[in-house]
């Protein structure tokens, strides 16, 4: 025996078959929802996308360039200021370490502060002139020299004061001079010759190191 029983009916709204209404998630999604088109984007009116700005080298400022110092003038004026000082100050410390009978006692290291002052002068003021290192070492030479001889004369005028004598620094220095440089030679041994050119050495390294500091 059959019965005929009806098909279900489906809840008006709920047929699958029907088309989705606006703003099913199927459908096209609606303005304003988070997966349509993002908001607040600048639109190009003729559809095409907007290009970056282009670099422009005047907004910003060149790398300033090192200016070298070179004033080969200032650098030897200031060498041959540091000669002349260092030469009285070594000067002065032979005499003050000479001996009462008139011997002196040499302090040799003096000689490579000497070169050394001298090149660190001219090559703060001077500059990386490659002619102020060889200057440096002449001077430093000639620094030395003065000052071992300057240091004599003040032992020798100390002396003869002592001995009751008067014969001033000044004297020897400008009419004993010979007698002053050839005492100077004939001590001149190796030692002297060695502490010479590192005192040299010392003026030409600092004076083109501090040149192109």
């Amino acid at each position: 025996m059959s019965a005929n029983f009806p098909p279900p009916q489906q809840p008006s709204g709920q047929n699958p078959f029907t088309p989705k209404p606006p703003g099913s998630p199927y459908g096209q999604p609606p303005a304003g929802s988070p997966y349509g088109q993002p908001q607040n984007q600048p639109q190009n009116p003729y559809g095409a996308p907007q290009a970056a700005p282009a670099f422009n080298p005047n907004a910003y400022p060149p790398p300033a360039v090192a200016q070298h110092r070179d004033n080969v003038g200032l650098g030897i004026v200031a060498g041959v200021v540091v000669a002349i000082v260092a030469a009285l100050a070594y000067g002065g410390l032979l005499r003050a370490m000479a001996k009462s009978d008139g011997t002196t006692v040499e302090f040799r290291y003096a000689a490579l502060a000497v070169g050394a002052l001298i090149g660190v002068a001219m090559g703060k003021v001077g500059g990386r002139n490659l002619a102020l290192p060889f200057v440096a070492i002449v001077l430093a030479l000639l620094s030395v020299m003065f000052g071992e001889i300057f240091g004599g004369a003040l032992v020798i005028s100390h002396y003869i004061s002592q001995q009751g004598g008067d014969l001033s620094v000044s004297q020897l220095l400008f009419h004993h001079f010979g007698t002053l440089f050839k005492a100077w030679k004939s001590d001149f041994g190796a030692m002297r010759v060695f502490f010479l050119i590192f005192a040299a050495l010392a003026a030409f390294g600092l004076a083109k190191r501090m040149g192109e500091s």
